[in-house]
């Protein structure tokens, strides 16, 4: 069997941490992007969407940092590279999703132990990384008292 994307990797670890299975590829139809001929707008993908808590999960691998030729080669339906274009759509990404209420949490591979070729080693502590980002949205453990409350007796 194939080693799964370290986007779908990441994307199962974000399930498995929050109880809840994402929405992969979810569009939104106020996530548009830019105009093709026609003037026709399609709707941008995000790799993960959990509705329970409105939160979308982004995985970013090396060319939403750097510039990757095999990624970058073909031209965009808006004339610019496809470089610039992730970079537009990415931004696009940080100020449309919380006009609407949706939290946007972005991974990156710089995150995670990775290889040279920028590959996710996939790391014990990866897991560990993942759960201090999503700490504050995972149900919480009601505390249990270690010892009685202090009694105060009248003076």
């Amino acid at each position: 069997m194939p080693r799964p994307k370290d986007e779908t990797y990441i994307v199962d670890l974000c399930d498995d941490i929050l109880g809840l299975k994402a929405h992969r590829g979810h569009r939104f139809d106020f996530l548009l992007g830019d105009p093709g001929r026609g003037g026709r707008q399609s709707r941008l993908p995000v790799d993960a969407y959990y509705p329970e808590l409105n939160l979308v999960v982004e995985f970013h691998e090396r060319q939403h940092s750097e510039s990757v030729t095999l990624f970058d080669r073909r031209p965009t339906i808006s004339g610019t590279t496809r470089g610039e274009q992730r970079k537009v759509y990415d931004r696009r990404r940080e100020e449309v999703l919380p006009q609407h209420g949706i939290t946007l949490m972005v991974f990156s591979y710089q995150d995670f132990e990775h290889t040279r070729s920028k590959r996710l080693r996939r790391a014990h502590s990866d897991r560990l990384i993942v759960q201090e980002r999503l700490g504050y949205l995972t149900p919480l453990t009601p505390l249990t008292p270690l010892a009685p409350p202090i009694q105060e007796f009248p003076s």
